[in-house]
């Protein structure tokens, strides 16, 4: 155990700090700005710890670091293990930044219930760290479910006037999911039990080490697949997405945008694949193919939003898309690009929700008919939307060129096909963002409502200025952040070729058909096993 309990710090600050605003006497809300600064104070210092943590990581190591464990339910093998790799460390440091930011946007949105709006964004906050630094299954899944809770209160209450119905669909999608996923779980220490003679386990690390039986490994990764692709969300599972963005409060947008949509992919990327590599290589294809599709129907179905929100969230399915697709191609490339692009989502659609805030704040309505010629009233919030529109879009010297090219040059190494559909997104992402950014900022002020709107506030210089900073830093300096992660993908994509054969027999019958290997001789550290039967998906 480490010497400073660094992750619990981590988990437990939030917390801390919510309970703290719980005993602040604010009766009819006559100290509600001062209830704001504690929450900005303590989410501030949680993001200096979560840099704290990343000067301390040592980016050589694949290991998980700062590891915590302690015994919790001995009787069943569960433990509070916590710790933190190249994968989960930035994803703890992409919360710690965008919660300062969200709570600072809420300012003067926010009216009613203050005290109450703050305690769940920690809480919330808390219990995603809790979710990326879990090392043991039952913990994860505490942490997982322990984040649905603020979240559905956050757009049930401060909602729009679809609030409930949002809040309502998006807890019931994704209580099924984690349902189907926690039957997997006790289903994965059953199996440890079996194969130790009778020792249950809900280590992380300890199931790796099982050999899950082909059929098992079907139904786990069905059941794991099917939780994580409701929260991603994977076409078809995403219909919770738009309501709940377009009813929640721009905080809410920010983090569930930021980082709740990462929770899929992360838990894909942790769990799924690595614990069930056979039955991962059998629904590769299959997840892949609903990913490009949802890259291009989120395109297209973004095109047409008349509401700059819809718009967005129907975005954040075709990105996504991205994401599921670099982590199918099981290659470095496309699991680093899919890292890259979680925090490049994060940081650009987070900064899209932040300046549709700041526009329907001013005047009440989303809608891209109600504006036009921005520029000439309010020209800093409509330079930063446009440095924000590119980086969505995926310029170049913009964080999200970096992760969408990787996906795409990993994705080509194993299927040209995938990679061939999935491109036309990129190119309808710039068509549909550009088209908004247009109509919204450019030509003559029409509507009379528009001319008196005020630019952007010393606060919003403070709320979206760091998040222009980070999409230039990652744009520019992406080694920053891939160097750190790259032990980590390496052990991943090793695991995935060290545990899975009938892949590697696929991988081969693949190649004399003009298709590629996906993994080249130089990723793949570990032997060849042939020796296995080939897994039937039955």
């Amino acid at each position: 155990m480490a010497i400073v309990p660094m992750l619990s710090l981590l988990i437990a600050l939030p917390l801390v700090g919510a309970v703290l605003l719980l005993l602040i006497r604010n009766r009819e809300g006559e100290r509600d700005r001062f209830v704001h600064w504690v929450a900005l104070g303590i989410s501030i210092v949680e993001f200096v710890g979560t840099l704290w943590l990343w000067t301390g990581f040592d980016p050589r190591s694949a290991d998980f670091q700062f590891v915590e464990r302690v015994d919790w339910i001995p009787s069943f093998g569960i433990q509070y293990a916590l710790g933190v790799d190249g994968i989960s460390l930035f994803l703890v440091v992409l919360t710690g930044f965008l919660t300062p930011l969200a709570l600072l946007c809420s300012w003067e949105s926010v009216h009613k219930k203050v005290k109450e709006f703050c305690f769940f964004m920690l809480v919330l906050e808390s219990a995603m760290i809790g979710v990326f630094l879990s090392l043991d299954m039952f913990l994860f899944y505490v942490f997982w479910d322990a984040m649905l809770i603020p979240m559905y209160f956050l757009i049930g209450v401060w909602g729009y006037d679809r609030r409930i119905y949002a809040a309502v669909k998006f807890i019931l999608y994704t209580m099924a999911g984690s349902v189907l996923m926690l039957v997997a779980i006790l289903g994965l220490a059953y199996t440890h039990a079996v194969a130790t003679g009778g020792s249950y386990s809900f280590s992380y690390e300890a199931l790796l080490q099982i050999t899950v039986p082909h059929h098992l490994q079907f139904w786990f990764f069905l059941a794991f697949a099917l939780a994580f692709a409701i929260k991603v969300p994977l076409f078809p599972f995403h219909t919770w997405l738009p309501d709940a963005h377009v009813e929640a409060p721009t905080a809410g947008s920010v983090i569930l945008a930021g980082v709740l949509l990462k929770m899929g992919t992360y838990g894909l990327l942790r769990f799924a694949f690595p614990l069930f590599p056979d039955a991962a290589a059998y629904f590769a294809p299959y997840l892949a193919t609903l990913a490009v599709i949802g890259i291009v129907y989120g395109a297209l179905v973004s095109m047409v939003q008349p509401d700059m929100k819809k718009l967005v969230a129907y975005s954040s399915v075709s990105h996504l898309g991205f994401v599921v697709l670099g982590l199918c191609a099981m290659n470095v490339q496309g699991l680093q690009g899919s890292v890259y692009q979680m925090l490049s989502h994060g940081v650009s659609t987070g900064g899209l929700f932040l300046i549709v805030g700041m526009l329907s704040d001013r005047r009440h309505t989303r809608l891209i008919s109600e504006f036009g010629g921005l520029k000439h009233v309010m020209p800093k919030l409509v330079a930063a939307f446009f440095v924000i529109t590119l980086s969505s879009i995926g310029l170049p010297g913009l964080n999200g060129f970096v992760g969408e090219f990787l996906i795409l040059l990993g994705a080509f190494r194993w299927d040209p096909r995938f990679a061939t559909v999935a491109a036309t997104g990129v190119i309808l992402s710039a068509v549909y963002m550009l088209w908004m950014f247009q109509r919204v900022n450019y030509g003559d002020v029409t509507n009379p409502k528009n001319k008196g709107l005020k630019d952007l506030s010393v606060r919003e210089r403070w709320v979206i200025t760091p998040i222009i900073a980070m999409a230039i830093v990652m744009g520019v300096a992406p080694s920053v952040f891939l160097n750190p992660m790259r032990p980590a993908i390496d052990r991943v994509v090793a695991r995935m070729a060290e545990a899975q054969p009938a892949r590697m027999v696929r991988a081969a019958g693949a190649s004399q058909k003009g298709v590629g290997p996906i993994f080249s001789k130089t990723e793949r550290t570990g032997p060849t096993p042939i020796s296995h039967a080939p897994f039937s998906g039955r």
